[in-house]
């Protein structure tokens, strides 16, 4: 029988052989068989979780080390050569196991059963997770005591969200999409939340997230200032991954005296450069009037300005300001921003991604406009899953 071989990982994650065979499930090196049988080879590890591959919460458990690194790297590469560009790309700096410190998952009611987990690939079926190994243990121990408070709070007809986060003073949950009106409701609330020793619990009813129990104020700590944490706000997924992130852009910058932080968010990379003087905008009103208290508090020299960089960018004639820029946008990119970028003149820009995709389209602007692409360091932060993120090195030349 013939055999062949899989070269390389696809973007969804299946495996792709040398005559363009998707192969779901295989990793580079294993041989398929004519009637589609995966013979494993040396990057074929054995997925550790029960619920994988049907769990949407990863789609590469089957993949060592070695090889979901090469997957990170092949889709910045691949990105990157979609718009004619080259660059160093390091190794990738990957998050352990059980290292996941934020993460929303959904409850429903199946009879008398509460099952609370990530839905299915591809589907909107709900996996009652029994065991995660991407979730950090003290987010996943509250899942089955969480069970047993929704079974007597959770309607049969009613889908909630999840949100759960480490924050400094502990686990920060905030419930999403149900009423708990009463004094049994309020009573069974504050035991929870005292048993499990919370941060805080909060519920979104429909108006926006409520404390039912918060003893103190929520922060995250970010550059050693600690900034006031609201409900289910943005946070890098792992506490390795920002770090990586951090680091990078910490490198990208140097000793800059003068920096715009765009996308500023809570002040992940506001905080990072503690003798500069930061400018961060943010769309965000509750993240930018957050890092503004931190910056306060901590006598930051930070201006903190509540700005939409979609509708209104800084323009190039403002950022010629800086020394350094680093930017930080969604998913989507930063098209707008961007084109103004490339009319400045600033010596240095980090610009951190979490979409390959995007990234090259507003890297392809920048390097047209007289920027060179000097690297960029992959970080994989969330375990097992194709979603890459990345920190990258721009350069004004001449």
């Amino acid at each position: 029988m013939s055999l062949s071989e899989v070269l390389r990982v696809a973007g969804r994650g299946e495996g792709v052989t040398a005559d363009g065979r998707y192969v779901p499930l295989a990793a580079p090196g294993d041989r398929i068989g004519a009637d589609g049988a995966i013979l494993p080879g040396p990057h074929h590890r054995e997925p550790p979780c029960r619920h994988f591959p049907e769990c949407g919460g990863c789609q590469l458990q089957h993949l060592d080390d070695a090889a979901w690194s090469g997957f990170i790297v092949d889709r910045i590469a691949g990105a990157l050569a979609q718009h004619k560009l080259e660059t160093e790309i390091r190794t990738p700096q990957l998050s352990p196991p059980r290292t996941r410190r934020r993460a929303t998952l959904h409850a429903e009611r199946r009879g008398r059963q509460v099952h609370i987990g990530f839905t299915a690939q591809g589907s909107h079926a709900l996996i009652d997770l029994q065991e995660c190994h991407v979730l950090a243990p003290e987010l996943f121990a509250l899942l089955a005591p969480l069970r047993g408070l929704l079974a007597a709070m959770l309607p049969a007809s009613r889908r909630i969200n999840i949100h759960l986060a480490r924050a400094d003073q502990g686990v920060d949950l905030l419930l999403d999409g149900l009423e708990a009106e009463g004094l049994a409701a309020a009573e069974a609330i504050t035991a929870f939340a005292q048993r499990h020793q919370l941060a805080r619990f909060a519920m979104d009813e429909g108006l926006g997230p409520t404390a039912r129990w918060e003893p103190d104020p929520v922060t995250i700590t970010l550059g050693g200032v600690a900034v006031p944490f609201p409900p289910a706000n943005f946070l890098q997924a792992t506490a390795e991954g920002e770090t990586a992130l951090v680091s990078a852009a910490r490198e990208i910058v140097g000793n800059a005296g003068t920096v715009a932080d765009l996308f500023a968010g809570l002040g992940t990379f506001t905080f990072a450069f503690p003798e500069a003087k930061v400018y961060a905008a943010e769309a965000a009103r509750d993240s930018i009037l957050s890092l503004k208290a931190a910056a306060a508090q901590a006598r930051r020299l930070v201006f903190a300005d509540h700005r939409d960089l979609f509708r209104r960018p800084v323009t190039g004639a403002d950022l010629d300001k800086f020394e350094a820029l680093v930017l930080d946008p969604p998913r989507a990119g930063a098209r707008e921003q961007v084109a103004e970028i490339a009319k400045a003149r600033t010596p240095l820009i980090a610009y951190v991604s979490c979409n390959p995709s995007t990234f090259a389209r507003d890297a392809q602007i920048l390097c047209e406009s007289g920027y060179a692409l000097d690297w960029i360091q992959p970080v994989g932060q969330f375990r097992w899953s194709t979603h890459v993120e990345l920190a990258a090195r721009f350069s004004r030349q001449g």
